[in-house]
């Protein structure tokens, strides 16, 4: 069995995000960019399948401009066998929405035909969540999102997987193929050792377009404006509890 792990290039998130001069979107021009965590849990969950025997090939793919290619580095240096680049330069006013990224991966399966597809939950730059459940609508393959361990069984076909919910945790079992959200406590990544970082940067990427893919990208939103949130006064100390309930009550209004 292949599996297909889809993986995004962030802002790192150690990294202070600054709004460029023009307000145009966030600036990633002159700071650290790495993985997304989430989808490094999706690329090690990959992995341990496949070290387990339930996988044969993990393939990792990414959309973006030509210095996502890092990310997929860092993918072939975890240890995946090959990898797969979608160039797109994005337009700040007119960002790659997640629709857009779904239809991307959904002809990349059906090219490479996994028996998996495994992406992390969100990324952390917007933080949307939509991308594995739009992806598998658009395949007509079962979901199971929010995953904290995954259980494969290759001779029925079929996926076992614990997802976090409000009350606790929900075990449901999907048949193959299908796609997998990953969420934090599902593993905790692998580094990837300095070898393996020098074997990657040999290894062939292969590229592709939307254009090659037959995916129209085009946004049908457009973004304005991008602002900081205000920032925080400076907080003082009080004196005594009286003081405290005064000032929520007469300042801040909350009792």
């Amino acid at each position: 069995m292949k599996i297909l792990v889809a993986v995004k290039r962030v802002v790192d998130y150690a990294v202070k995000v600054r709004v460029r001069p023009d307000r145009t979107g966030v600036d990633t021009a002159s700071v650290k960019m790495s993985m997304n965590p989430f989808c490094e849990i999706a690329v090690e969950e990959a992995l341990r399948l496949r070290e387990a025997g339930a996988a044969s090939e993990v393939v990792a793919a990414t959309v973006g401009p030509a210095q996502a290619a890092d990310t997929l580095r860092t993918a072939l240096a975890m240890g995946a066998d090959r990898a797969v680049h979608v160039l797109h330069d994005p337009d700040p006013a007119r960002p790659l929405l997640p629709l857009a990224v779904a239809k991307i991966l959904r002809a990349l399966a059906l090219q490479e035909t996994p028996g998996l597809l495994i992406l992390g939950k969100q990324a952390i730059d917007d933080d949307c969540n939509q991308t594995g459940q739009m992806l598998a609508a658009l395949l007509n393959w079962p979901q199971g999102t929010f995953a904290s361990k995954v259980i494969i069984d290759k001779d029925k076909q079929k996926a076992t997987v614990e997802r976090e919910v409000d009350g606790g945790t929900e075990t449901i079992c999907l048949d193959l193929p299908a796609v997998i959200t990953t969420d934090l406590r599902l593993n905790q990544p692998r580094y990837a050792t300095l070898p393996n970082i020098m074997k990657a940067k040999s290894k062939v990427i292969k590229k592709v377009t939307p254009a090659d893919l037959n995916v129209d990208v085009r946004s049908d939103m457009e973004v304005l404006r991008v602002d900081e949130p205000p920032k925080r006064k400076a907080g003082v100390i009080l004196s005594s509890v009286d003081e405290l309930l005064d000032k929520l009550k007469n300042e801040a209004r909350v009792l």
